[in-house]
């Protein structure tokens, strides 16, 4: 299979979602300041207001207060406290507006790396996608020591149906495919496009006869399809199934399945032929 780089996430996208994730942290930690300091000078001046209405509870000796100078002194707490809010509030409208700001765009940065982790053609996950969560399955089932089988299918007949009906027919014909593939497989399973032709399904959980009931299964909806669909082509396949040995990784596997396709690359030779439904063509060899 080739292995292409041309999706890999750029170093500066990684640097910017981290920048990203440090400043909404910051702001957290601002949040927390700013409450911390409403509450220190809500204590002090509490303490301050008591010890002005109960001073000599709280003076030794006892204390004189000019009853004059009370309304000058309200007046200007509270206008310290009116000038206090004011600023809180301006440092919160420009924390959450900050915020707004910062979400809004690691958003949309998770929304793009979400978009380039999937096949525009089949919406199924694509080589960037389905390589980091055949990683994650493979260390998984290394770890806790269950099944895991994977299954490469390559459309042998996609090329004649590109160079005699054109792209177009193409992306429909892999569009087919791939809806036969969800059809078919549990949600608790991986589809991917693997490359141009090749498709990929990782099955966790699953030992090789199950993979295989999986795939029988897959081969009678291809029948199937093949018998109904009056396209002016058929859907040829081949494939290969790879089950997972302990202590292995994502790429011991991938090869495992590719070198079982390999026997009949060298031997098929795609030839478009009209669909014959009357004589019920094989449409798929599996290795």
């Amino acid at each position: 299979m080739p292995r292409k780089t041309d999706n890999e996430p750029t170093r500066n996208e990684l640097v910017r979602s981290e920048e990203i994730q440090k400043q909404l942290h910051a702001l957290s930690s601002r949040d927390v300041q700013l409450w911390s300091i409403g509450l220190l000078i809500m204590l002090v001046l509490s303490a301050g207001f008591l010890a002005l209405v109960f001073p000599n509870m709280s003076w030794r000796p006892e204390i004189n207060i000019n009853g004059r100078l009370l309304p000058q002194f309200f007046f200007g707490l509270i206008a310290l406290i009116v000038l206090f809010n004011m600023y809180v509030i301006s440092q919160k409208k420009t924390m959450n507006a900050t915020r707004r700001e910062l979400i809004r765009e690691l958003v949309f940065n998770e929304r793009m790396e979400s978009l380039s982790l999937l096949d525009p053609a089949t919406q199924l996950f694509n080589r960037r996608g389905v390589d980091q969560l055949l990683s994650q399955e493979v260390a998984r089932a290394n770890r806790m020591g269950t099944g895991l089988t994977i299954l490469v299918m390559k459309l042998e007949s996609l090329q004649v149906v590109n160079a005699r009906f054109g792209l177009e027919a193409g992306d429909k014909f892999i569009g087919e495919a791939a809806k036969l593939l969800r059809n078919t497989f549990r949600g608790s399973d991986t589809l991917a496009r693997y490359s141009g032709s090749e498709f990929l399904v990782i099955m966790p959980g699953t030992a090789e006869p199950q993979a295989e009931f999986a795939v029988k299964r897959f081969q009678d909806a291809v029948d199937q399809w093949n018998l109904a669909t009056r396209t002016g082509w058929e859907m040829n396949y081949i494939c290969g199934l790879a089950t997972h040995v302990s202590g292995s990784d994502a790429g011991d596997l991938l090869r495992n399945a590719e070198r079982k396709l390999v026997p009949v690359r060298e031997k098929l030779v795609p030839v478009f032929l009209p669909i014959d439904h009357e004589a019920g063509r094989p449409s798929h060899l599996v290795v």
